[in-house]
């Protein structure tokens, strides 16, 4: 059965995240054309190159089916951003995406490399069906890092992911080394072996883990209004 949405619970999971990050001097707005994204990161200073699994030209987004996350300071000037989309895996499964790299290449055929690849060794890949969020591209500004902006942006992503698709798996692909500092938030679960990756066009060399929660688990986060603890 479908998950009902309540828009009372989700407002005031989103509120809370919304009021810390203004507390660190930061507002918060949502998008949906990733056109406009590209050209927000590609103007962000020290902000990596964003995956093709995020970038229209290789991987086109529908409306509805993604978002992303900007934080500016009051300067204006770009602090945080982070990007979401859905997946559509009733035919399929996380493992499978991947390694096909349809996870990052509409049409691997076209735009992938002939010596890209993709390997996931990580076994509840394959249990990952159905309506599949998935959250990446986080960046926060060297100045911001340490204050909490990490649960702020899990927040917020979760929040809305939630209130847009109710989905049946949230997940990511993380580095080992982020998993060891405790950066990352708001998972249930993690394997290592998420994605081997090689993309020789997009200079990406990765070997992530994979991290994730049920829509469940997503669900029960929300209407508890949260477990995570804001830091300044």
């Amino acid at each position: 059965m479908k998950t009902i949405v309540d828009p009372l619970s989700v407002s005031r999971f989103l509120q809370k995240y919304d009021a810390a990050a203004a507390q660190n001097g930061v507002k918060i707005s949502i998008g949906f054309d990733f056109y406009e994204y590209i050209s927000i990161t590609q103007a962000t200073p020290t902000k990596g190159r964003t995956y093709p699994n995020f970038r229209p030209d290789r991987s086109p987004i529908k409306l509805g089916e993604g978002f992303w996350i900007v934080g500016v300071d009051r300067n204006s000037n770009v602090a945080l951003l982070e990007a979401a989309r859905l997946y559509d895996l009733s035919r399929s499964n996380l493992a499978e995406h991947l390694q096909s790299l349809k996870a990052f290449f509409a049409n691997p055929a076209l735009h992938a490399h002939p010596q890209d690849r993709c390997s996931c060794a990580a076994p509840s890949a394959k249990k990952i069906t159905g309506n599949v969020a998935y959250l990446g591209d986080r960046w926060i500004r060297k100045d911001f890092r340490g204050l909490g902006m990490s649960k702020v942006m899990a927040g917020l992503a979760r929040g809305v992911s939630f209130a847009m698709w109710a989905p049946d798996f949230l997940c990511a692909l993380v580095a080992r080394q982020l998993l060891e500092k405790g950066v990352v938030y708001g998972y249930s679960h993690h394997e290592p072996g998420g994605s081997i990756l090689q993309l020789i066009g997009e200079d990406i060399v990765d070997d992530d883990c994979l991290v994730w929660q049920t829509g469940e688990e997503l669900k029960s986060l929300v209407d508890r209004g949260s477990e995570l603890t804001l830091t300044r």
